[in-house]
């Protein structure tokens, strides 16, 4: 077992040093949400009601909800400055009778073992209790809340209960408690002998979790049966889909002439808009160019073809009008 809570039992004059552990465990099937057509795992996200962005868990903070409707917000360092006396103490307060306490007020039980060398102090109250035959009430601090707790032996063991205030119980407000109700002599005679015949020891372990077994013995037929689904890993993508918005959004501002520092919060379809637009403008550019290309060849090729047929003084001024010409050419292909 692993500790959850470190301090000192404070009786009277005399602190003994303790550790403190949860003396119970669940032992329900637990289940997870999966979607059904794939066996994945289906996860939440913290998301503020407002804006509806994710929150961080480091930003999420404590709230107090007034009448109102208004919101008190409190931080750690809020709790931290609240007055916990018995922080690390468990102070005993007075010692009673177990037949005293309810079992309705108990919560959790926890065990408690010796720490170092407290371990003589620890017999010495545990001895004393049992002598007694009493508990003690005492008063900790577990997860920044104060309970009540009731601190007994079993097993050779400190046992420490917590318990609930007396304004958290439920008063059994029920109308049939103000009814006159009456049952024969009879009747009553013959449950008290039914209750009677049905008297025993209590022992825990002639009692089964009838639910849990049947679950059990479902899961394991599954198994055997083939009935189990592989669940592939799912690619971690969230890191690469900021970075690709961010160096879209940056490409959009430097197209649209501004910084691309600025963080610019717009829309998908603005972001896709704005992106087409460059590309069309440029568009009409490369079909120019295109149709330079074409025309240059289609100029030369009568020049060639007279040459080969006209005289040769012709092809001499063939020749100089296309000299004269390709300074133009080169022109076109500058702008």
């Amino acid at each position: 077992m692993r500790s959850i809570w470190r301090g000192a039992v404070s009786f009277g004059l005399v602190s003994i040093g303790v550790k403190l552990y949860s003396a119970t465990e669940d032992k329900d099937i637990r289940f997870h949400q999966v979607h059904a057509t794939d066996g994945g795992r289906v996860k939440y996200k913290r998301v503020c009601s407002i804006d509806g962005e994710e929150v961080e868990y480091s930003d999420i903070a404590k709230g107090y909800e007034l009448p109102s409707g208004d919101v008190v917000i409190l931080t750690d360092e809020d709790f931290d400055e609240l007055p916990l006396s018995t922080r690390r103490e468990i102070e005993v307060l007075q010692f009673v009778d177990q037949s005293e306490i309810d079992p309705i007020q108990f919560e959790k039980t926890y065990y408690l073992e010796p720490d170092g060398p407290a371990v003589r102090p620890y017999v010495l109250l545990r001895e004393a209790l049992e002598n007694a035959g009493q508990v003690a009430i005492t008063k900790i601090a577990i997860r920044q809340r104060e309970s009540l707790a009731a601190m007994r032996v079993r097993d050779g063991v400190l046992v420490l209960h917590t318990m609930r205030w007396p304004d958290e119980i439920r008063r059994p407000d029920f109308a049939f408690l103000d009814e006159d109700v009456s049952v024969r002599p009879q009747e009553l005679q013959m449950a008290e002998a039914l209750i009677g015949s049905m008297t025993g020891e209590f022992d825990p372990s002639e009692f089964t979790d009838d639910y849990r077994e049947a679950m059990t013995a479902l899961l394991e037929a599954k198994q055997s049966g083939g009935e189990v689904q592989a669940i592939p890993e799912a690619p971690d993508t969230g890191a690469a889909v900021v970075d690709l918005m961010s160096a879209l959004r940056r490409s959009v501002e430097r197209a649209r002439g501004g910084s691309g520092d600025d963080a610019s919060e717009e829309a998908t379809a603005d972001t896709t808009e704005a992106a087409a637009k460059p590309a069309a403008k440029k568009a009409p550019a490369k079909k120019a160019t295109a149709a330079a290309e074409k025309k240059a060849p289609a100029k030369k090729a009568p020049a060639k073809k007279a040459a080969a047929e006209k005289p040769a003084e012709k092809a001499t001024a063939s020749k100089s009008t296309t000299a004269k010409k390709a300074p133009a050419k080169r022109a076109r292909r500058s702008a």
